[in-house]
């Protein structure tokens, strides 16, 4: 057991490899081929996706990412590419990213631990609440590249930290600064990415997830009832996704008096799409047309030096100093 190596692998989502139709197109069709994400039959899904989404999408998509694009590259994958060269500082064990859609692969993450001597994997798939459309499609992908290992590594998954006092911690602190620099709201409103409610019916626990988090964020930062809520985004269709909506929320809040508002996404560990257009322009859009005054998107974790300790602290890998 001496001869062990650690290694930790940070999963995310992934993104287009540029803000063109035909990269976001590539991309949307490996996600949304993914019977994780969409579980309806083949024959019915692929020519809706083929002959109506994909054409019609792609170019809307590549020019909402086209206004967030870094010099680096999306959001996500800058962010990501940081997050896992400070956490190999800090961990001192090999950090490799991964993505569960697009490239990086997980499987391109995989081998590059394995080419540096590492026998133990711990995976982080970088979803604090666990959903059969996110922590699970991770799971499949690593299964997938282990098939192709003569000597399979140790593997140490973890399938979620909604709950985790570091990542309680680190929101709690990320929603002080907002407050500090701008003030604090009325309300706080902690927006989830939506998952269709079926899903949940059928026993997805990420809503129990996502209300624990909203839950132990309250009461880290001393709010009660009036002065924090949740819902979630980004629904998709028009089949029932989990309520209450982001937009109708925000439509609303308004007319309850509330028109100073602070919103955070609990469930994005970077700042992505849905962060940085859909919420922070569309959403600010939506409230403040329904009467809202201020609008203060708190960013996301991304590679905060909080969240990084955090990552070392759910990994159960504490080492300090670069590898």
């Amino acid at each position: 057991m001496k001869n062990n190596r650690q290694g930790i692998l940070l999963v995310n989502l992934g993104t287009p490899e540029a803000p063109t139709a035909s990269a976001v197109k590539r991309f949307l069709s490996e996600f949304l081929h993914d019977h994780r994400v969409v579980d309806l039959n083949r024959w019915v899904w692929c020519p809706v996706l083929h002959g109506i989404i994909l054409p019609r999408r792609s170019p809307k998509v590549a020019k909402l990412y086209q206004s967030i694009w870094m010099e680096g590259g999306s959001p996500l994958m800058v962010f990501s590419r940081s997050q896992t060269e400070k956490l190999q500082k800090r961990a001192g064990v090999p950090v490799a990213l991964g993505m569960t859609y697009g490239s990086p692969s997980v499987q391109d993450g995989v081998n590059s631990l394995i080419s540096q001597g590492v026998t133990e994997i711990t995976v982080l798939p970088l979803y604090p609440q666990y959903s059969g459309t996110t922590t699970a499609s991770v799971f499949d992908r690593v299964s997938q590249a282990m098939r192709s290992l003569e000597v399979t590594p140790g593997l140490h998954f973890i399938s979620h930290y909604f709950d985790s006092s570091a990542y309680i911690h680190a929101l709690a602190s990320k929603v002080r600064e907002s407050w500090q620099r701008h003030g604090k709201g009325d309300y706080l409103l902690c927006s989830y990415h939506g998952i269709p409610q079926r899903y949940a019916d059928n026993g997805d626990i990420y809503p129990q997830h996502c209300e624990s988090t909203t839950r132990l964020l309250a009461e880290a930062l001393d709010l009660n009832e009036q002065q924090i809520g949740m819902s979630y985004q980004s629904r998709f269709g028009k089949e029932e996704w989990l309520q209450p909506y982001t937009d109708k929320t925000l439509e609303q809040l308004p007319g309850k008096g509330i028109r100073n508002i602070d919103i955070i996404a609990p469930a994005f560990s970077v700042d992505c799409l849905e962060t940085l257009e859909e919420i922070s322009v569309e959403c600010r859009q939506i409230f403040e047309e329904a009467g809202g005054k201020t609008f203060t998107y708190i960013p996301c974790l991304n590679d905060d030096d909080q969240h990084i300790e955090m990552m070392c602290q759910v990994s159960g890998i504490t080492g300090s100093g670069e590898n």
